[in-house]
């Protein structure tokens, strides 16, 4: 009986994890708010990013309001290396990312452990 329990819950493990990492999943998208001349998009930071994909218009300043309310030390950074930021990301508190909107395309973030990422479109 012991037997059947451990390998039921095995494969509920196993059958967890291929979901995890293979399973289709759905990603928050954003398009940015306009306010005199700038657009602007919250994003809340808690065990990843919400939304994970944010659309900008190109040519318009654009701010990204990144608010952490998680604990873990992997989410106190964001790093957008296809423009050299690298931005402390203290918890309870707004902190703005300015992002060059000059240039149409997709552009990745990641946490500082590149284990949670997140997407820029330029339109």
């Amino acid at each position: 009986m012991i037997k059947l329990i451990v390998l039921g819950i095995g494969l509920v493990l196993i059958g967890f994890i291929l979901w995890w990492f293979f399973g289709k999943h759905t990603t928050e998208t954003a398009a940015a708010a306009m306010t005199n001349d700038q657009q602007s998009v919250d994003i809340e930071v808690s065990g990843g990013y919400s939304p994970e994909k944010v659309v900008l218009k190109q040519g318009v300043p654009a701010v990204l309001n990144f608010t952490r309310t998680d604990a873990s030390s992997c989410l106190d950074h964001v790093v957008f290396s296809d423009f050299g930021i690298n931005q402390e990301l203290p918890k309870n508190q707004v902190q703005s990312v300015t992002i060059d909107t000059s240039k149409p395309g997709e552009y990745q973030w990641a946490c500082g452990m590149d284990m949670f990422h997140g997407k820029v479109v330029i339109e």
